[in-house]
């Protein structure tokens, strides 16, 4: 079962680690990416992730968010899960973001998490709904 993210905690946390919570969110968020859409020709591994974001000075995060997004988009699409969002949405955001104190950053990131736990909720159904449905056929 994959956990559901909450906006308000990942807030929390990013203040209270002053940033270091944003790289266990890029690690864990690929991680569950990948294991929702399957094999897509998409997959980074998240340890490649953060040591992109490092190297380039998190930098690699805006390209991260734009290629996750534009993933879950397409996820979405192809699941009938209503996401308005793609990843140019986010990007936009979250660079526009930048220019009015950083708060439109914040827009785009909760934008992101409340599209991507949608995807979660539907995954965790799918998932839950056929092990039960396999554990009643045998």
């Amino acid at each position: 079962m994959i956990q559901q993210r909450n906006f308000w905690m990942y807030l929390l946390l990013n203040i209270v680690t002053c940033g270091f919570y944003s790289w266990y969110f890029f690690y864990t968020t690929t991680r569950d990416i990948n294991t929702m859409v399957g094999d897509d020709g998409r997959n980074t591994e998240p340890t490649t992730v953060l040591l992109f974001t490092l190297v380039t000075c998190g930098f690699y995060s805006y390209y991260w968010y734009y290629d996750q997004g534009n993933r879950i988009k397409a996820l979405a699409d192809r699941n009938n899960i209503p996401c308005n969002e793609n990843g140019t949405s986010y990007l936009m955001w979250i660079l526009l973001g930048t220019l009015i104190c950083g708060v439109g950053s914040y827009i785009g990131i909760y934008l992101f998490i409340k599209n991507l736990n949608e995807l979660i909720s539907a995954y965790n159904a799918s998932m839950y709904n056929s092990n039960m449905n396999g554990g009643q056929a045998q």
